[in-house]
């Protein structure tokens, strides 16, 4: 199988082109080429694996089954590479890892950098996606590991770390909720509210609350930024939806955090978590060891601190 593994990536290459022709163009080759590459192999393999459509190609039901061979192949072979780098003490590797938008702006940039103060050999890529495509990225070994909160099928995802995460709501500092410890989400959805759109697992658990209330979500914005509903809620006296691990307390500035009470709005659960029964390279399994362990932290500072400062 090894001769054949230059044709493997260029049946992937041209799957996600979804052309023949484009796919060649990419890679600086012609499309006959190409295609007589593919056809030679097809020949070879004793079945297609690309449909022919009018206007480009796609994989069929056997050109799933080998290009997903393929990726757990290549996935074990730079696995067995990186544990070579780490006997012979170069502690080199790359570490990939899918998840959802609250741990992009604190949680995840620390924890890379304290990773890489002690291995700076190892290099990173970080996707973020919404829960459904987290745990997609996971199966397709796009991802070595996902950190994702709520997420939605759990068939081929082995929990590594789970920590629950309140939702809180922000506001400006001089909002009248803000002298509550902790709000209702009724009196919330009383004034403008800001909520992020339905593949986030906030709005998944805000879609939950409200069905049992006579009033739902009437939201004066819909987005699939956090970035974007923490800045609004400062321009129109908004409430906006986080949960504490996209939340940075000390410095909040205008900003007010206050826990929505979980009589309203249930507690979700961040999981970080792998493709079941993979072996996961050395740079990738020693990340998610320091994360569980950081997210453990995270949880007991959040039962012992209860409410971020403002």
């Amino acid at each position: 199988m090894a001769r054949h593994l230059e044709t493997f990536r260029l049946i992937e290459d041209v799957a996600r082109a979804g052309s023949i022709r484009k796919a060649a163009d990419d890679l600086n080759i012609t499309s006959s080429a190409l295609n007589r590459r593919i056809q030679r192999f097809e020949d070879e393999f004793g079945a297609q694996v690309f449909e022919r459509l009018p206007r480009g190609v796609r994989l069929n039901a056997a050109g799933e089954l080998l290009v997903q061979h393929y990726r757990m192949q290549r996935s074990d072979f730079d696995r067995v590479q990186r544990q070579v780098s780490d006997l012979s003490g170069v502690r080199r590797g790359h570490v990939s890892i899918a998840c959802s938008q609250a741990l992009q702006p604190y949680f995840l940039p620390r924890q890379i950098a304290r990773y890489r103060a002690d291995h700076p050999g190892v290099t990173f890529s970080v996707y973020v996606r919404d829960r459904m495509a987290a745990e997609r990225e996971l199966v397709t070994f796009s991802s070595d590991l996902a950190l994702v909160f709520e997420p939605l099928y759990l068939a081929d995802f082995e929990v590594l770390a789970s920590v629950p995460q309140p939702v809180y709501a922000m506001m400006a500092k001089d909002h009248p909720l803000a002298a509550k410890p902790v709000v209702r989400l009724r009196d919330c959805l009383a004034h403008p509210h800001v909520v992020p759109t339905a593949p986030i697992g906030v709005r998944h658990l805000l879609d939950l609350a409200t069905q049992r209330m006579s009033e739902g979500l009437k939201p004066v914005v819909e987005c699939d930024s956090f970035e974007l509903a923490r800045h609004y809620v400062l321009e129109e006296g908004a409430i906006g939806f986080q949960i504490p691990i996209g939340l940075k307390p000390e410095d909040a500035g205008d900003l007010a955090m206050r826990p929505v009470s979980e009589r309203d709005v249930a507690a979700g659960h961040l999981l970080l978590g792998q493709m079941r029964r993979r072996v996961l390279p050395v740079a990738s399994a020693r990340f998610a060891v320091q994360l569980t362990t950081a997210l453990a932290e995270m949880e007991t500072m959040l039962l012992t601190q209860g409410t971020p400062a403002s």
